[in-house]
């Protein structure tokens, strides 16, 4: 029941708005691989607003119908040569990882002049617990693996250091949720972010 509702009066509208902030960040006639990127639906929607960037995707788990070309992937090792693709994109995949440093390291190799991450931050009361609400109800019915692995803004902000990727735009403004659910699920618990590497 509330994985029907979160369908019908959630999802369409999330993907509508990520899209458009994605488009807006993918740097002009850029070749972009989509790294988890379900049936393909947001990066067509992209693409849709960008016609002058490609889009492909790599998946661990492919479904029958896609809306982009998608190859299946072992969930860690990205199957592209070094620095082979212009932009490397993550929309809500990290978090979905045992160790996110694995990708990023290998969105790093692989990416030519930026990376692009929608994920989460886990600051503030009871984000833990919001964020594991919404994972459940938006990723439990297609198997989606869900070991719940939030970051706060500061390991976020630590691990790009790390990797020294240099931070071009950070996004926690993102108008997801209509009222009245934005008050419980928006409170800076998204972020879009531009790397460049």
């Amino acid at each position: 029941m509330i994985q029907q509702l979160h369908q019908q009066h959630v999802h369409t509208r999330r993907v509508r708005i990520l899209a458009q902030h994605l488009a807006k960040l993918i740097p002009q006639h850029a070749a972009v691989l989509d790294v988890g990127c379900g049936d393909g639906l947001l990066a067509s929607l992209v693409q849709q607003l960008r016609p002058d960037i490609s889009i492909s995707g790599i998946e661990v788990l492919v479904r029958n119908q896609t809306a982009i070309p998608i190859m299946p992937f072992d969930g860690e090792h990205i199957p592209s040569a070094d620095h082979s693709v212009d932009v490397v994109m993550f929309v809500d995949v990290l978090h979905h990882t045992r160790d996110q440093m694995v990708l990023l390291r290998e969105a790093k190799r692989v990416a030519r002049q930026c990376i692009l991450i929608k994920d989460h931050t886990c600051d503030g009361l009871f984000a833990n617990s919001t964020l594991r609400f919404m994972d459940w109800v938006g990723n439990a019915a297609y198997g989606v693996a869900l070991p719940y692995n939030y970051w706060s803004e500061a390991k976020w902000r630590e691990s790009f250091n790390r990797l020294s990727l240099t931070i071009k735009s950070w996004d926690q403004s993102l108008g997801l949720y209509p009222l009245p659910a934005s008050l419980l699920f928006e409170r800076r618990l998204h972020v879009i972010t531009k790397l460049q590497v």
